[in-house]
């Protein structure tokens, strides 16, 4: 029984179970990493809980409740912690719904892209020759057009709404994941395992999804975990100029672009209706801030170059 149990104790760990333990060792070492996850841990839990801490009073919970139509905004008060905007709408209930707005966007078009970005640059990178031409190209033509100035005239063309937003970020954002896959697989098409399994017989499909893409994936992952604070602040952007959600939506740029005409206050006090902006954009750059972290660490754990670092 001995000798048995110390054959147990000497047996060597698993690769995977090692390469595992060394990954979640490397990214709690960094303290911004965990920083980073713990921002974004946060906001998802007032997220899921937002109909416990902010209980919905219409129909449509990402409607932001308001009483009135004064026009200037009303300081913090018991019945609305944070203050309200103008048009009286209650801003810590549009944070707290807020959060799913962001959560549903971000995580919607990244995952979105990074399908399309995986099968056009599989193709491209794989196939090469024309079907690499024609991908491409269509590529270059999104990057030659300024992407706000197109994403203005898609929302305007499709109608305001966060779903016209998450459609017209996802028409234009695959082009960055297909030039990172594609060049991935570039470079491990010609590798000489890729080449056993060509000559073993194996099929296209098989050489893509069990072979090329395990090995080519790292790269977009990265850019995927960068690319959600980006995609948050650019539907920001679009809602505070008017062509994202609708007046009254839970949605962190809608609560900004309501709070616009009250930045510098009034003549007689600067800083009067200072909360209205701080807040809302203290609360979009903490949630921006998590993911950029959050993707710096995962940079440093699946890199190769940084990884034994």
């Amino acid at each position: 029984m001995e000798t048995r149990t110390d054959q147990r104790q000497l047996r060597p760990m698993h690769p995977r179970l090692r390469e595992m333990l060394f990954t979640a060792k490397r990214f709690l070492r960094n303290p911004l990493s965990v920083i980073g996850l713990s921002l974004i841990v946060i906001f998802g839990v007032i997220a899921i809980l937002a109909p416990v801490l902010e209980p919905p009073t219409n129909r449509d919970p990402y409607k932001i409740p308001h009483n009135g139509y004064r026009i200037e905004p009303s300081p913090p008060s018991a019945a609305h912690p944070l203050g309200t905007t103008q048009q009286q709408y209650d801003m810590l209930y549009g944070l707290v719904w807020g959060a799913r707005s962001a959560f549903k966007i971000g995580v919607l078009v990244v995952a979105a892209n990074l399908l399309i970005g995986i099968i056009l640059g599989a193709l491209a990178g794989y196939f090469g020759g024309i079907v690499d031409e024609v991908i491409m190209r269509i590529a270059d033509i999104f990057y030659a057009i300024p992407f706000l100035v197109m994403a203005m005239a898609l929302v305007v063309a499709i109608g305001r709404g966060l779903k016209a937003v998450i459609i017209v970020l996802i028409i234009l954002e695959w082009p960055s994941y297909t030039r990172v896959i594609r060049s991935d697989i570039l470079v491990t098409r010609g590798k000489d395992f890729i080449l056993a399994a060509r000559a073993s017989g194996a099929s296209h499909l098989r050489i893509i999804f069990s072979h090329i893409l395990p090995n080519a994936m790292y790269s977009v992952l990265i850019l995927a975990s960068l690319n959600i604070g980006t995609t948050i602040l650019t539907a920001a952007a679009l809602s505070f100029l008017g062509l994202g959600s609708e007046t009254g939506t839970a949605d962190w740029g809608q609560i900004v672009s309501l709070c616009r005409n009250w930045i510098v206050g009034t003549p007689g006090n600067r800083f009067a209706y200072w909360y209205t902006v701080f807040i809302p954009g203290f609360v979009i750059s903490l949630f921006v801030l998590g993911w950029n972290l959050l993707g710096d660490a995962v940079r440093d754990v699946f890199d190769p170059r940084m990884r034994r670092r």
